[in-house]
């Protein structure tokens, strides 16, 4: 005779919450140790605006450059905390706490040359805005020999 035990998926979930709460504290999931930073580009008839969330930065911490048709934006993530004593009840203690830090960086090309000296950048509730107009096309001219 062949014993067969029936699961079910949804006991797993809850045998894993109640082990955690007698064997250790609940398991956290670890998060990336820096997220990705995301972008958004979109064309104009003169310009390419850009749009780069980056949550947890400060603007000085953020470094742009544009050469030709690449643009290039870095940026220290430093979302650290300190716990003071003030910080916790009488009796409590500090179980989990997460915090992002490291350095994100992302490249790209946009196809059409840029004017950097025309280009503008803002930041503002963890938005970088960048406006990046383009450089005037160059008409092909006919030369003619003398």
């Amino acid at each position: 005779m062949v014993g067969i035990i029936r699961r079910e998926p949804s006991s797993d979930i809850l045998d894993e919450l109640f082990r955690g709460f007698f064997v250790k504290p609940v398991g956290y999931s670890r998060p990336e140790a820096v997220r990705g930073m995301l972008l958004d580009v979109t064309e104009g008839a003169n310009a390419y605006t850009v749009q780069a969330e980056l949550p947890g930065v400060k603007k000085e911490d953020i470094q742009i450059k544009v050469d030709g048709d690449k643009v290039s934006i870095s940026a220290e993530v430093r979302s650290e905390r300190e716990v003071k004593s003030g910080d916790a009840k009488d009796g409590e203690r500090l179980v989990h706490t997460e915090r992002q830090y490291g350095k994100v960086a992302r490249s790209f090309s946009l196809g059409q040359d840029l004017d950097s000296a025309r280009a503008e950048a803002k930041f503002a509730d963890g938005v970088l805005v960048l406006t990046l107009p383009k450089k005037a096309v160059e008409s092909t001219r006919q030369i003619t020999i003398q």
